[in-house]
Protein backbone atom coordinates (compact mmCIF):
# COMPACT_ATOMS: atom_id res chain seq x y z
CA UNK A 1 0.00 0.00 0.00
CA UNK A 2 2.80 2.26 1.44
CA UNK A 3 4.81 1.96 -2.49
CA UNK A 4 1.67 2.61 -4.48
CA UNK A 5 0.89 5.65 -2.59
CA UNK A 6 4.48 6.60 -2.81
CA UNK A 7 4.59 6.45 -6.49
CA UNK A 8 1.49 8.22 -6.71
CA UNK A 9 2.81 10.96 -4.62
CA UNK A 10 6.03 11.07 -6.65
CA UNK A 11 3.64 12.00 -9.82
CA UNK A 12 1.02 14.24 -8.34
CA UNK A 13 3.35 16.44 -6.37
CA UNK A 14 6.69 16.58 -8.63
CA UNK A 15 5.76 20.09 -9.49
CA UNK A 16 5.57 21.48 -6.00
CA UNK A 17 9.25 19.81 -5.78
CA UNK A 18 10.52 21.31 -9.00
CA UNK A 19 9.16 24.83 -8.17
CA UNK A 20 9.91 24.05 -4.20
CA UNK A 21 6.87 26.33 -3.22
CA UNK A 22 3.92 24.96 -1.71
CA UNK A 23 0.53 26.50 -2.21
CA UNK A 24 -2.55 25.60 -0.35
CA UNK A 25 -5.92 27.76 0.79
CA UNK A 26 -4.38 30.31 -1.40
CA UNK A 27 -1.49 30.62 0.27
CA UNK A 28 2.08 29.79 -0.78
CA UNK A 29 5.13 28.92 0.92
CA UNK A 30 8.64 28.65 -0.40
CA UNK A 31 11.58 25.96 0.46
CA UNK A 32 15.17 25.93 0.35
CA UNK A 33 16.80 22.51 1.48
CA UNK A 34 20.45 20.91 1.15
CA UNK A 35 21.36 17.91 2.70
CA UNK A 36 24.29 17.19 4.91
CA UNK A 37 26.35 13.66 4.99
CA UNK A 38 25.79 10.72 3.08
CA UNK A 39 23.16 8.19 5.08
CA UNK A 40 21.36 5.81 2.58
CA UNK A 41 17.97 7.18 1.09
CA UNK A 42 15.35 5.79 3.86
CA UNK A 43 17.62 7.06 6.55
CA UNK A 44 17.85 10.35 6.71
CA UNK A 45 17.22 12.96 8.98
CA UNK A 46 14.75 15.69 8.11
CA UNK A 47 15.47 19.07 10.03
CA UNK A 48 12.81 21.99 9.37
CA UNK A 49 14.03 25.28 10.87
CA UNK A 50 12.25 28.24 11.24
CA UNK A 51 13.08 31.80 10.41
CA UNK A 52 12.94 34.84 12.88
CA UNK A 53 11.02 38.06 11.92
CA UNK A 54 7.14 37.91 12.13
CA UNK A 55 5.02 41.86 12.66
CA UNK A 56 7.56 43.19 9.87
CA UNK A 57 7.68 43.84 6.24
CA UNK A 58 7.73 41.07 3.70
CA UNK A 59 11.37 42.24 2.87
CA UNK A 60 12.35 41.93 6.57
CA UNK A 61 10.96 38.34 6.70
CA UNK A 62 12.50 37.15 3.11
CA UNK A 63 15.73 38.90 5.07
CA UNK A 64 15.30 36.62 7.79
CA UNK A 65 14.90 33.26 5.52
CA UNK A 66 17.96 33.93 3.58
CA UNK A 67 19.81 34.28 6.91
CA UNK A 68 18.18 31.03 8.35
CA UNK A 69 19.91 28.88 5.25
CA UNK A 70 23.56 30.07 6.31
CA UNK A 71 22.81 29.57 10.23
CA UNK A 72 23.06 26.15 10.84
CA UNK A 73 25.23 23.23 9.83
CA UNK A 74 24.84 19.32 10.56
CA UNK A 75 26.58 16.29 10.73
CA UNK A 76 24.21 14.32 8.89
CA UNK A 77 20.66 15.18 7.69
CA UNK A 78 18.09 17.33 4.88
CA UNK A 79 18.31 20.88 6.43
CA UNK A 80 15.07 22.28 4.76
CA UNK A 81 14.16 26.01 5.57
CA UNK A 82 10.88 27.07 4.49
CA UNK A 83 9.66 30.67 3.94
CA UNK A 84 6.76 31.63 6.01
CA UNK A 85 3.82 31.47 4.01
CA UNK A 86 2.19 35.06 6.02
CA UNK A 87 4.76 38.22 7.68
CA UNK A 88 2.47 38.23 10.63
CA UNK A 89 3.46 37.82 14.54
CA UNK A 90 2.03 34.32 14.81
CA UNK A 91 3.54 33.39 11.53
CA UNK A 92 4.78 30.14 11.91
CA UNK A 93 1.81 29.43 14.23
CA UNK A 94 -1.16 29.89 12.03
CA UNK A 95 -3.74 26.70 11.05
CA UNK A 96 -2.28 26.32 7.81
CA UNK A 97 0.80 25.88 8.87
CA UNK A 98 0.40 22.33 10.59
CA UNK A 99 -0.58 20.37 7.16
CA UNK A 100 1.90 22.42 4.82
CA UNK A 101 4.52 20.37 7.39
CA UNK A 102 3.01 17.59 7.35
CA UNK A 103 2.80 17.47 3.42
CA UNK A 104 6.79 18.86 3.74
CA UNK A 105 7.35 15.51 5.40
CA UNK A 106 5.76 13.25 3.23
CA UNK A 107 7.16 14.99 0.69
CA UNK A 108 10.67 14.88 1.81
CA UNK A 109 10.06 10.90 2.65
CA UNK A 110 9.15 10.10 -0.56
CA UNK A 111 11.65 12.16 -2.53
CA UNK A 112 14.54 12.52 -0.82
CA UNK A 113 14.11 9.41 1.37
CA UNK A 114 13.85 10.92 4.92
CA UNK A 115 13.14 8.46 7.34
CA UNK A 116 10.08 9.19 9.17
CA UNK A 117 11.22 8.23 12.69
CA UNK A 118 13.92 10.94 12.47
CA UNK A 119 12.24 14.42 11.61
CA UNK A 120 12.90 17.31 13.74
CA UNK A 121 12.16 20.83 14.35
CA UNK A 122 14.14 23.96 15.03
CA UNK A 123 13.34 27.76 15.05
CA UNK A 124 15.22 30.82 16.30
CA UNK A 125 13.26 33.60 17.42
CA UNK A 126 9.70 34.18 16.10
CA UNK A 127 10.41 30.60 14.95
CA UNK A 128 11.24 29.77 18.31
CA UNK A 129 7.56 30.82 18.89
CA UNK A 130 6.27 28.13 15.92
CA UNK A 131 8.67 25.51 17.96
CA UNK A 132 6.68 26.23 20.90
CA UNK A 133 3.08 25.86 19.59
CA UNK A 134 4.17 22.92 16.91
CA UNK A 135 6.05 20.69 18.94
CA UNK A 136 2.93 20.13 21.63
CA UNK A 137 0.30 19.40 18.68
CA UNK A 138 2.44 17.96 15.98
CA UNK A 139 4.82 16.19 18.35
CA UNK A 140 3.11 12.42 16.72
CA UNK A 141 5.33 13.37 13.72
CA UNK A 142 8.20 14.34 15.46
CA UNK A 143 11.35 12.71 17.15
CA UNK A 144 12.50 16.21 18.81
CA UNK A 145 12.08 19.50 18.28
CA UNK A 146 14.27 22.44 19.39
CA UNK A 147 13.50 25.70 20.47
CA UNK A 148 15.65 28.88 20.25
CA UNK A 149 15.02 32.52 21.32
CA UNK A 150 11.24 32.50 21.57
CA UNK A 151 8.24 32.47 22.84
CA UNK A 152 4.95 30.21 24.11
CA UNK A 153 2.66 32.69 24.43
CA UNK A 154 -0.37 30.72 25.88
CA UNK A 155 0.66 26.80 24.87
CA UNK A 156 1.56 24.27 27.43
CA UNK A 157 4.25 21.51 27.56
CA UNK A 158 1.89 18.59 28.72
CA UNK A 159 1.94 17.55 24.85
CA UNK A 160 5.77 16.78 24.99
CA UNK A 161 5.82 13.71 26.28
CA UNK A 162 7.34 10.99 23.91
CA UNK A 163 9.53 13.61 21.99
CA UNK A 164 12.95 15.19 22.99
CA UNK A 165 12.56 18.97 23.69
CA UNK A 166 15.47 21.29 23.62
CA UNK A 167 15.16 25.23 25.04
CA UNK A 168 17.27 27.50 24.45
CA UNK A 169 17.36 31.00 26.16
CA UNK A 170 19.76 33.87 26.83
CA UNK A 171 19.75 34.94 30.10
CA UNK A 172 19.43 38.88 29.22
CA UNK A 173 17.05 37.90 26.87
CA UNK A 174 13.97 40.10 28.27
CA UNK A 175 12.05 41.55 25.42
CA UNK A 176 8.26 39.95 26.30
CA UNK A 177 9.62 38.34 29.15
CA UNK A 178 11.21 35.93 26.75
CA UNK A 179 14.18 34.61 29.84
CA UNK A 180 11.53 34.60 32.54
CA UNK A 181 8.91 32.44 30.56
CA UNK A 182 11.51 30.14 28.97
CA UNK A 183 12.47 29.53 33.09
CA UNK A 184 8.95 29.10 33.53
CA UNK A 185 8.85 26.16 30.76
CA UNK A 186 11.88 25.00 32.24
CA UNK A 187 10.66 24.30 35.72
CA UNK A 188 7.74 23.01 34.40
CA UNK A 189 9.19 20.44 32.35
CA UNK A 190 11.85 19.31 35.66
CA UNK A 191 8.18 18.77 37.10
CA UNK A 192 6.65 16.90 34.31
CA UNK A 193 9.62 14.34 34.02
CA UNK A 194 9.62 14.15 37.83
CA UNK A 195 6.03 12.82 37.83
CA UNK A 196 6.46 10.62 34.80
CA UNK A 197 10.23 9.99 34.33
CA UNK A 198 9.38 8.05 31.18
CA UNK A 199 8.86 10.85 29.36
CA UNK A 200 9.24 14.32 28.67
CA UNK A 201 12.79 14.42 27.78
CA UNK A 202 14.22 17.72 27.86
CA UNK A 203 17.76 19.86 27.78
CA UNK A 204 16.57 23.46 29.00
CA UNK A 205 19.48 26.01 29.40
CA UNK A 206 19.65 29.65 29.81
CA UNK A 207 23.17 31.13 28.73
CA UNK A 208 24.77 33.14 31.18
CA UNK A 209 25.48 36.39 29.74
CA UNK A 210 23.55 36.46 25.97
CA UNK A 211 21.03 38.44 24.73
CA UNK A 212 18.65 37.80 22.20
CA UNK A 213 21.77 36.31 19.98
CA UNK A 214 23.43 33.23 21.83
CA UNK A 215 26.34 33.39 19.35
CA UNK A 216 25.31 29.55 17.99
CA UNK A 217 25.79 28.11 21.52
CA UNK A 218 22.13 27.02 20.93
CA UNK A 219 23.91 24.40 18.37
CA UNK A 220 24.90 22.16 21.49
CA UNK A 221 20.92 21.11 21.09
CA UNK A 222 21.42 19.02 17.52
CA UNK A 223 23.61 16.39 18.85
CA UNK A 224 20.89 15.52 22.11
CA UNK A 225 18.20 15.85 19.76
CA UNK A 226 19.98 13.56 17.11
CA UNK A 227 19.91 11.16 19.61
CA UNK A 228 15.99 10.82 19.30
CA UNK A 229 13.97 8.60 17.50
CA UNK A 230 10.32 8.86 17.29
CA UNK A 231 7.93 5.98 18.42
CA UNK A 232 4.80 6.05 16.46
CA UNK A 233 3.03 4.04 18.58
CA UNK A 234 4.03 4.69 22.52
CA UNK A 235 1.96 3.19 25.52
CA UNK A 236 1.20 6.41 27.20
CA UNK A 237 -0.40 9.56 25.54
CA UNK A 238 -0.91 12.77 26.80
CA UNK A 239 -2.92 15.01 24.18
CA UNK A 240 -3.85 18.54 24.90
CA UNK A 241 -5.44 20.61 22.30
CA UNK A 242 -4.11 24.12 21.22
CA UNK A 243 -5.94 26.69 19.47
CA UNK A 244 -5.35 25.16 16.20
CA UNK A 245 -6.96 21.55 16.50
CA UNK A 246 -6.28 17.84 15.08
CA UNK A 247 -8.05 14.97 14.72
CA UNK A 248 -5.94 12.18 15.42
CA UNK A 249 -2.96 12.22 17.67
CA UNK A 250 -0.22 9.17 17.44
CA UNK A 251 -3.34 6.54 17.78
CA UNK A 252 -5.78 8.44 19.60
CA UNK A 253 -8.78 10.29 17.46
CA UNK A 254 -11.34 12.09 17.85
CA UNK A 255 -14.12 13.25 15.40
CA UNK A 256 -15.19 16.94 16.57
CA UNK A 257 -12.06 18.56 18.13
CA UNK A 258 -12.09 21.50 20.78
CA UNK A 259 -9.23 23.73 21.79
CA UNK A 260 -7.95 22.94 25.13
CA UNK A 261 -9.27 19.60 25.49
CA UNK A 262 -7.27 16.90 26.92
CA UNK A 263 -7.13 13.44 26.88
CA UNK A 264 -4.10 10.98 28.95
CA UNK A 265 -4.57 7.11 27.51
CA UNK A 266 -2.26 4.06 27.75
CA UNK A 267 -1.44 0.53 26.96
CA UNK A 268 -0.30 -2.26 28.97
CA UNK A 269 -0.50 -5.43 27.57
CA UNK A 270 -3.73 -5.49 26.47
CA UNK A 271 -5.40 -2.98 28.70
CA UNK A 272 -6.33 0.39 26.86
CA UNK A 273 -6.64 2.73 30.24
CA UNK A 274 -8.42 6.58 29.91
CA UNK A 275 -7.31 8.39 32.46
CA UNK A 276 -8.19 11.69 32.28
CA UNK A 277 -10.32 13.20 29.04
CA UNK A 278 -12.95 16.11 28.62
CA UNK A 279 -13.95 14.46 25.33
CA UNK A 280 -16.94 12.18 24.79
CA UNK A 281 -15.54 10.03 22.43
CA UNK A 282 -12.79 8.93 21.59
CA UNK A 283 -11.36 6.11 18.69
CA UNK A 284 -8.35 3.90 18.94
CA UNK A 285 -6.30 3.38 15.57
CA UNK A 286 -4.53 0.03 16.98
CA UNK A 287 -2.43 -2.45 15.12
CA UNK A 288 -0.11 -5.51 16.04
CA UNK A 289 2.58 -3.12 16.80
CA UNK A 290 1.19 -2.20 19.99
CA UNK A 291 -1.29 -5.24 21.14
CA UNK A 292 -2.11 -8.37 19.82
CA UNK A 293 -5.84 -7.97 17.91
CA UNK A 294 -6.02 -11.49 17.76
CA UNK A 295 -6.99 -11.18 21.39
CA UNK A 296 -9.65 -9.29 23.35
CA UNK A 297 -8.69 -5.54 23.79
CA UNK A 298 -10.02 -3.87 27.20
CA UNK A 299 -10.68 -0.23 27.52
CA UNK A 300 -10.86 1.00 31.55
CA UNK A 301 -12.02 4.56 31.84
CA UNK A 302 -13.21 5.13 35.64
CA UNK A 303 -14.95 2.49 36.73
CA UNK A 304 -16.52 1.16 33.73
CA UNK A 305 -14.24 -1.53 31.36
Amino acid sequence: FWNERAKQWKIERAPEMESKVFTRDGMSMPFWYTTFGDAPFGEKSLWISMHGGGGVPPEANTSQWENQKKLYTLEEGVYLVPRAPTDTWNLWHQSHIDPMFERLIENMIVFEGVNPNKVYIIGYSAGGDGVFQLAPRMADRLAAAGMMAGHPNETVPDGLRNIGFALHMGENDSAYDRNTVAMQWKQQLEILQRDDPSGYAHQAVIHEGKGHWMDRQETMAFPWMAEFTRNPNPQKIVWVQDDVVHDQFYWLGVDEPVERTKIVASIDGQTITIHETDVQQITFYLNDNMLDLDFPVVVVYEERT
